[in-house]
């Protein structure tokens, strides 16, 4: 199989979408990879890095996109990219594309584009493997952004994290008891910060205090959301439905009875916001400030730590990518029910059915969905 590796053209995201072993282990196998010029840069693998592993490295995403039968991104392409796609490849990345522009989909099915979302790949059980890989070092990475963006040089009302004796810690709420908020909480709170964490599932609940977390847990009823969101200092925005466009579940005018010059991370943005308020930024100028509260609102933070997300993503993406090329995307297909459900376009069809229902409903329904358990 012909297998492409364009460089990452969103702005400050300095992943690859496969590692240099990766590319050996694929050759060796007789398939061909061809790497776009300078794509492992940012990561750490320079093109001679590619080439002793049995690359191509090509100069153009012209040429990447024109050679590979399997292109093997990391964030969804720009649409410059997407006029790049041919008729019947198979596109591998974190498309989320129920937050995507409405072209970009009819595009995908105009030209029978195979999409597979590595965040929805989901094992029976409901696991995320390769979201799984992001969410956590999108947890971890909240407490040093709040931390930062608390300080009275950033704009925030200049409250440590932690405290100080005979002074309180700061209060941060957790929307969402997923990867993103378990990984988030547990950074918050070696921190020393004063935690609540909401869910719709009280399993997630209890299992917080079946490791021992001290954190203090609620159920995501609207009106212990708004409590929450009153009295914190950092709100973070972690919640999920695997394909489908994140429900709002923080409102304009819960926002509006935060303190002023406290702090909102939404991680959701991927899927586009848990918060009315948030709308997508980027490194660049990653933060605005809506309704007297400071907003962080970054798509695909992690890109900017590419060695250890590119390592930790290859890691669970990789027997997925393997099979394909492998085995031929069909036959993957067959025996591979997680592929299956990471299918989010396949031969003209919205495959993907919380995707298909997400594109066909107003935001004011999914309101009304449960979280499914955080991201």
């Amino acid at each position: 199989m012909d297998i492409g590796i364009p460089k990452q053209k969103r702005p400050f995201d300095y992943r690859v979408g496969l590692t240099p072993m990766g590319v050996e282990i694929l050759t060796r196998l007789g398939h061909r990879v061809y790497v776009e010029h300078d794509a492992g840069q940012g990561s750490g693998f320079d093109d001679d890095r590619y080439q002793r592993a049995g690359g191509q490295i090509v100069y153009s995403a012209e040429e990447v996109y024109g050679r590979g039968q399997l292109i093997l991104a990391v964030s969804r392409p720009l649409a410059a990219e997407f006029d790049l796609l041919q008729e019947g490849q198979i596109l591998c990345g974190f498309l989320h594309l129920a937050a995507a522009h409405p072209a970009k989909i009819a595009l995908l099915l105009d030209r029978k584009i195979t999409a597979v979302g590595y965040e929805t790949i989901q094992t029976e059980d409901g696991y995320l493997p390769v979201l799984t890989a992001m969410s956590q070092i999108a947890g971890r990475m909240a407490v040093s952004v709040a931390a930062h963006l608390l300080q009275n040089n950033e704009g925030g009302h200049g409250i440590l994290l932690g405290g100080v004796p005979g002074v309180p810690p700061a209060n941060v709420a957790v929307l969402g008891a997923g990867t993103v908020g378990l990984n988030a909480v547990k950074m918050f709170e070696a921190a020393g910060a004063h935690v609540s964490v909401l869910d719709t599932d009280i399993r997630k609940l209890q299992l917080l205090e079946e490791r021992g977390s001290a954190a203090h847990t609620m159920v995501a009823y609207d009106f212990n959301i708004a409590r929450v969101v009153q009295r914190a200092d950092v709100l973070v925005g972690a919640v999920l439905i695997p394909g489908a466009r994140t429900p709002i579940v923080v409102t304009r005018q819960m926002v509006r009875t935060m303190k002023p010059r406290s702090v909102i991370i939404d991680i959701s943005i991927d899927q586009g916001g848990c918060i009315e308020t948030s709308r997508p930024t980027t490194y660049q100028n990653p933060t605005y400030v809506e309704e007297g509260v400071i907003h962080y609102c970054v798509p695909n933070m992690t890109g900017v730590l590419a060695r250890t997300t590119t390592h930790a993503f290859n890691n669970a993406a990789w027997p997925y990518i393997r099979e394909i090329a492998q085995k031929g995307l069909a036959r993957a297909l067959e025996t591979n029910p997680a592929l299956r459900l990471g299918l989010n376009t396949h031969d003209g069809e919205i495959v993907h059915p919380a995707l298909r229902e997400s594109l066909q409903a107003s935001s004011e329904a999914l309101a009304d969905k449960d979280w499914g358990g955080g991201v």
